[in-house]
């Protein structure tokens, strides 16, 4: 199924820009490529922000290579160009989804990683996948997985429609692992950041660092295909809005359970995909106010309106915070 699944993917064209160099002379790949998906010009604009800060910030992995993968029809308005993505050594790259599939929120951004993924394979290490809302303060050295791993992540950042570790299995869970043939033996705890819950595995969908050759991203593609094409979930989906817009985030536990051992996982620290003011936004038993030690961080829409004394209740370095004023603030303002 995967493979009919994908295949107008690996068909699709590239929109090429000039590439900073990623390795040494001889190099057969390179240790890191950056890949995100975006579907409106928005989401664009904060591409360009991630992209600037992985330039500016990050280190050993500044010059490494940046995908940017977009539906056609965004490619086609020209919304890329009128980014500064050439200068920041940014491919665009198009990327197509299933049309049955594109009802489900996220459903373009499954299978634009899934491409990504089989695009990089042979071509670099690690592949970190991030959703565009991301900044990188620091050197993502987590990202660059120690020998007999496979997999960085982060856990969902709180339950939303999750199951706690102790809660019996309900209709839609149930139904989701049988289609994914996942045995619930195989799961494994995390804690949500915002409000320290316990839940059945449920990761982040924009904060991975993987190896491209173990297929985690085609994976993914193929649960996913596996429950929205399934009668009783597409009715479920229909019905429930939450489960409608999450249904990607379970096909990934799918994709994490079956694909990989549990001694290739590695749970990334607290410093990676730090949810920015995630209190003020949707609530939680902590602030995320402090990037004194953040390597990344993540501000969903935060700065399309900011508090007006953001800058008093962010703690961290003066330099990234007068550049997360100059880049995002700003923006807003424009």
């Amino acid at each position: 199924m995967l493979g009919r699944v994908l295949a107008p993917i690996l068909s699709s064209a590239l929109v090429p820009a000039t590439v900073p160099s990623t390795g040494g002379a001889g190099d057969a790949r390179a240790p890191i490529v950056f890949a995100t998906f975006v579907e409106d010009p928005p989401s664009i604009a904060n591409f360009a922000h991630l992209a600037a800060s992985v330039r500016e910030f990050a280190g050993a992995c500044r010059r490494a290579r940046i995908c940017l993968y977009l539906p056609e029809e965004l490619a086609r308005s020209g919304a890329a160009s009128r980014e500064p993505l050439t200068s920041l050594g940014v491919e665009v790259r198009v990327s197509e989804a299933p049309p049955a599939a594109t009802w489900l929120p996220y459903a373009r951004k499954v299978f634009a990683a899934a491409q990504a993924e089989a695009e990089a394979e042979g071509c670099a290490e690690v592949l970190a996948w991030l959703d565009d809302d991301t900044i990188v303060l620091q050197e993502p050295g987590e990202f660059l997985l120690p020998a007999g791993k496979s997999l960085g992540y982060r856990p969902v950042m709180h339950k939303n429609i999750g199951l706690l570790w102790d809660d019996p299995l309900d209709d839609f869970w149930r139904r989701a692992y049988e289609r994914m043939a996942v045995s619930e033996s195989a799961l494994f705890p995390v804690v949500t950041p915002a409000d320290g819950d316990t839940l059945r595995a449920y990761v982040n969908a924009g904060c991975l660092a993987l190896r491209p050759e173990r297929g985690i991203l085609r994976k993914w593609a193929q649960c996913f295909a596996s429950l929205y094409q399934d009668s009783v979930l597409v009715e479920t989906c229909r019905r429930d809005g939450a489960r409608r817009v999450f249904l990607h985030q379970v096909a990934l536990v799918g994709a994490i359970v079956n694909g990989l051992g549990g001694d290739e996982r590695s749970e990334l620290s607290e410093r990676y995909n730090y949810p920015i003011f995630f209190q003020q936004m949707f609530g939680a038993r902590r602030e995320f106010n402090d990037l004194t030690a953040v390597v990344t961080f993540r501000h969903e829409s935060y700065f399309r309106n900011p508090a007006p004394d953001w800058e008093q209740r962010l703690r961290g370095p003066a330099d990234r915070i007068a550049w997360i004023k100059g880049r995002l603030s700003a923006a807003k303002a424009d």
